[in-house]
């Protein structure tokens, strides 16, 4: 089961979006350089259906998007996570930072709006640079997903 250590409300997880931004804690990646080292251990409150519903409405009149920071370590509990968010909260948008290369097989697209994928590899940056093995992919209309990652780079 999925921990979380915090939240916050955020402006640029994910583009044109207001993001309630649940940091879940057992990562399993450990990035070199990671900036969220305080999510390596597994520690934190438990993360389930209803104590994401509470998280949601304690902010629902500001956010449009929930945005998974994490939970590398059980995919299948991330997209179980989104789907209720789907269901559960008609209207919002919902987003996944994986540190993975690619997206598990336990995980079905069709449950995100939008997908990071890729360890923070300092050398080659964020995804503020335009060097960086990190991707932000949208969900488009039709299912498919669009990489949006130059969107972030800086100018």
């Amino acid at each position: 089961m999925l921990r979380y250590i915090n939240t916050d409300i955020v402006f640029q997880e994910f583009p044109d979006e207001v993001t309630l931004a649940i940091n879940i804690s057992g990562c399993p990646c450990r990035c070199p350089g990671c900036h969220s080292r305080f999510l390596w251990a597994d520690t934190g409150t438990f993360l389930t259906e209803e104590t994401l519903s509470a998280l949601i409405r304690d902010a629902e009149e500001t956010i449009t998007c929930v945005g998974f920071m994490g939970g590398d370590a059980d995919p299948a509990a991330v997209d179980r996570l989104a789907c209720h968010v789907l269901h559960s909260h008609p209207g919002l948008k919902t987003g996944w930072y994986t540190g993975r290369t690619a997206l598990s097989p336990l995980v079905s697209p069709l449950h995100f709006h939008y997908i990071k994928v890729g360890p923070y590899l300092r050398h080659l940056g964020s995804l503020k640079s335009p060097r960086t093995n990190q991707r932000m992919l949208r969900r488009r209309p039709d299912g498919t997903f669009e990489d949006i990652t130059a969107r972030f780079w800086k100018r």
